[in-house]
């Protein structure tokens, strides 16, 4: 049963099987410096089990050796992949993401961009002291109940829904706070879509100074005016300067579509960002040059009525305002993708109790949805159909069964419904006991 994930994968893409099949595992664990002695759970039977658990939903320890027709205990289990280092499984991880990198070069270009989607999150985790300790939990709760719960930074290929890179932090983490890290992924050219979580001055000056671009959803707190030659603070706001935008007005573009200057913070006692060095946050320019644009969202049902976007792209003629508005429609893609991994997945609760455990458990649940999206690449292709209706549960079910020499069979198709308009709200409520 182990074996049959790698055989499915070969009919898929063959470079991304022999990532995973035993000379490369070996090669991977010699060239980090990782020995071992032979015995029935080695270092690659340990990959593939942990990837097969994965797979049937993160299942107990103990169904995998019904799972892999094999011979083995629980606790035999845990202690090999409690054996088998961090680095191990990063660089799996690393490995696979760069083949499927290459995808992202054509697959689902907007405007001639690769356009990219990050977003926060979260999971939790068994009650262990040294959780507790390293992660914390919501404030608000009584001593002695509720879970470590940690944050999660993810960033996501657009068009191909490809997690290339998860990052986890403390649950009291600020999105802003690990978002720089996430822009060594980026090339540039590259436009970077995000919510009003990721919208600063700081952070835009950041992208543009490295080539890349932004498209963000305006901060609540960001006062935005579209009046033609409108007036705008100074520096240090006085008191007869309230309710004035900070930025200064450049060009009318349309009637809610302007170029504005935005000032850089005057922080007195000077200091940065916390997640920015003195250093970086002084080599930032005084002003920065970006694009307003505001829309309205006309559909029933849809909480937003009014959304702002700031961005980098000046260019009227090669990014309208309409085209601007559907890219950050693209957004919400984000929130299923991390549906998929937390709910379908199962990444909801992860199982280990040890930090490096949670570590190397959160990476191969990215790898193996990794896996399952190149699967619904795949079957796209075939089929003839966008990506997005493609069944990820489907073919999160057929990675997992299928069968040596199974190729790749038609996948569950979902019905083409856009702006499709369901409750936000739980109707199956758990039961209080």
């Amino acid at each position: 049963m182990v074996g049959t994930v790698m055989e499915a994968l070969r009919h898929i893409k063959a470079e991304l099987a022999t990532l995973l099949d035993a000379p490369t595992i070996r090669a991977l664990c010699r060239e980090m410096g990782y020995r071992w002695r032979t015995r029935q759970l080695d270092p690659v039977t340990t990959v593939h089990l942990f990837l097969l658990q994965i797979l049937h939903g993160n299942t107990a320890c103990s169904h995998l050796p019904h799972l892999a027709a094999q011979r083995f205990t629980a606790s035999a289990f845990c202690q090999a992949r409690t054996r088998l280092p961090l680095v191990v499984w990063q660089q799996l991880l690393r490995r696979t993401s760069a083949v499927c990198e290459q995808t992202t070069h054509d697959e689902g270009r907007w405007r001639g961009h690769r356009t990219f989607l990050v977003d926060g999150s979260s999971f939790s985790m068994p009650d262990t002291p040294e959780l507790q300790e390293y992660f914390s939990q919501p404030s608000g709760q009584r001593p002695g109940c509720g879970f470590p719960v940690a944050h999660l930074l993810a960033l996501f290929h657009a068009g191909t829904g490809f997690l290339l890179e998860v990052l986890v932090a403390p649950w009291h983490t600020h999105d802003m706070a690990e978002v720089a890290t996430l822009h060594a992924a980026l090339r540039p050219g590259d436009v970077l879509v995000g919510d009003r979580a990721f919208c600063s001055f700081a952070h835009l000056a950041l992208l543009r100074q490295q080539g890349l671009h932004a498209v963000f959803r305006v901060h609540q707190k960001q006062i935005v005016d579209f009046t033609p030659a409108r007036p705008h603070t100074a520096s240090k706001p006085q008191a007869t300067h309230k309710g004035l935008p900070r930025s200064r007005w450049l060009r009318q573009l349309g009637v809610t579509d302007q170029l504005v200057e935005w000032v850089k913070p005057v922080r007195l006692p000077v200091h940065p960002p916390v997640w920015m060095t003195p250093e970086l946050f002084a080599a930032l320019p005084a002003v920065l040059c970006v694009r307003e644009v505001r829309y309205r969202v006309a559909q029933a049902g849809l909480r937003t009525q009014t959304v702002t976007l700031v961005t980098t792209l000046l260019e009227v003629d090669l990014y309208p305002a309409d085209a601007l508005a559907e890219l950050y429609h693209v957004r919400w893609q984000v929130e299923t993708n991390l549906r998929h991994l937390k709910q379908t997945m199962g990444l909801d609760v992860l199982h280990c109790q040890r930090l490096v455990g949670i570590l190397k458990e959160l990476t191969v649940f990215a790898l193996v949805y990794n896996l399952v999206r190149m699967v619904m690449l795949a079957a796209a292709k075939r089929q003839r159909v966008a990506l997005e209706r493609i069944s990820f549960v489907d073919a999160l079910r057929w990675l997992s069964t299928a069968r040596p020499g199974d190729p790749l069979p038609p996948l569950v198709i979902n019905p083409h419904r856009p702006d499709r308009v369901e409750p936000r709200a739980v109707k199956r409520r758990p039961k209080p006991y």
